[in-house]
């Protein structure tokens, strides 16, 4: 039976980083948004509820830690994944001790990302 593919939304204030990723996250079936703000992010997660959101941690409006807490108050399940071009232990331990499924340090390649994904879509039972 094959599994039904993922919502993934993905949220980076770098347009070529949503460029980029897209593609290669849609190889695998799933379906893609992306977003480079985190408010028009969060106004869609809350028409549609994505499984998983990688957000990255700096951005100019919102964070990620805050774009974090917004998507698990309102949906428990989703597997949010941080992206940091800042990779310090003290974010990665606070987005993980507030509820981050992982994360995961720029610059990275598609596939890792992807590994993080299919981890995350086994705990959703994907």
């Amino acid at each position: 039976m094959p599994n039904k593919p993922l919502k993934i939304m993905l949220i980076d204030d770098e347009d070529i980083v949503g460029k980029r990723l897209k593609p290669a996250l849609e190889k695998t079936g799933d379906l893609v948004e992306t977003f480079q703000d985190g408010e028009q992010a969060l106004a869609r997660f809350n028409e549609m509820p994505f499984d998983i959101v990688v957000t990255d941690i700096r951005m100019e409006k919102m964070d990620g830690i805050e774009i974090l807490e917004k998507v698990l108050a309102r949906s428990s399940t989703t597997k949010v994944i941080i992206i940091t071009g800042y990779a310090t232990v003290e974010i990665a331990r606070e987005a993980l001790s507030k509820g981050a499924f992982d994360f995961i340090a720029k610059p990275f390649k598609p596939v890792d990302l992807r590994e993080i994904i299919k981890r995350a879509s086994k705990e959703l039972g994907c």
